[in-house]
């Protein structure tokens, strides 16, 4: 009989600290990039012999590859160095007025395979996820001998943390949609979906711009206006619900038009993409040639016509005065703007 009276040692115990000492491991090289042993051992504080064992498994189950580094001039045995495998990965979609994009997405960060579908009108929710799960299992050649670890969704709208729901999309015209659980059942994989713009914030704090700063605001701007996310101490900001960093819903203009949300004068009213693209000659589709074609008009030596002065002037003034509010409020170390707002 077994001695009660001593904490017993069991096997899922140590089964949990192996699973999460490789989550950490996968995790540090998803981030890294290509990294030595060495390297690990000092990133993780795991021991050379644990780092060993642990890189061994991510390789025998297709994550990760370790390889002999280039020769160095350095005295001793050079570490070995581990990377990526390409085996596993995830499809992020992302819905838009005017299309939705989506994206076959490897560790690391790397874009395997990218495809925009066009779209006409604004779909339901229903219609999207016909699109999207139509055109996810059109990707059966990419997704060949690969294993999908899920769907990301990147919501232009208001996403409840606890199951996926799109509370509000306004420019979309979705509300309390189940756009991840109905994804979900019409492809078979596993959904997460969040606000884009927070999920931006994430991307540059950990790849982009971003990275290293532990306090920094994301501000985003499309087709479906402005969006915000905020990395404080190092950790998302999501609020209750998982609903902060709208600060495209800033009050902006007292005197503005009135916004989807029910108040008047917000940053995304009075700061927008489309009266740009129009005041430039572009059409929607037309939106990647946005920046380099308004810095060619605003460098000709001719000079820009009134009117374009007159609409930059105007939009960067509202964009200013949202800034400035940002920074009384968060005082990031770090402002990055996204998408048009570059």
């Amino acid at each position: 009989m077994a001695d009660l009276s001593r904490p017993q040692l069991r096997g899922n115990n140590l089964d949990v600290v192996r699973r999460r000492n490789l989550a950490l491991v996968l995790g540090r090289v998803h981030e890294l990039g290509t990294v030595s042993r060495a390297q690990l051992t000092r990133e993780t504080g795991l021991n050379r012999s644990t780092i060993a064992a642990l890189v061994a498994e991510l390789v025998q189950i297709g994550l990760a590859t370790e390889s002999e580094p280039d020769q160095t001039d350095k005295v001793g045995r050079p570490s070995l160095v581990i990377g990526l495998s390409e085996r596993a990965v995830a499809i992020t979609v992302h819905p838009e007025l005017d299309a939705a994009t989506i994206c076959v997405v490897a560790l690391g960060g790397r874009i395997l395979h990218r495809q925009v579908h066009p779209t006409s009108g604004l779909p339901s929710g229903r219609d999207f996820v016909d699109v999207a799960a139509a055109a996810i299992a059109g990707l059966e050649p990419q997704l060949r001998d690969r294993t999908v670890v899920g769907i990301g969704l990147a919501v232009p709208g208001l996403v409840r943390a606890s199951d996926g729901t799109v509370t509000l999309a306004p420019h979309l015209e979705w509300r309390d949609d189940p756009i991840g659980e109905m994804l979900r059942d019409a492809t078979g994989y596993e959904v997460f979906a969040a606000n884009d713009a927070s999920l931006g914030a994430i991307a540059e704090s950990i790849r982009g711009a971003g990275r290293g700063v532990d306090d920094l605001v994301y501000l985003n701007g499309g087709a479906s206006g402005i969006g915000g996310g905020i990395i404080a101490g190092g950790v998302l900001l999501g609020g209750a619900s998982g609903y902060a960093g709208e600060i495209g819903h800033t009050l902006v203009n007292s005197a503005g038009v009135e916004c989807h949300c029910g108040s008047t004068g917000c940053l995304e009213t009075e700061v927008t993409r489309a009266p740009l693209l129009q005041a430039l000659g572009l059409a929607p589709t037309d939106a990647a040639l946005l920046e380099e074609t308004l810095l060619a008009r605003l460098a000709d030596p001719a000079g820009p016509s009134a009117e374009l002065a007159a609409l930059v002037n105007r939009q960067l003034g509202f964009l200013a005065r949202a800034l400035a509010n940002t920074v009384n409020v968060f005082n990031p170390q770090l402002i990055l703007l996204g998408g048009f707002l570059g």
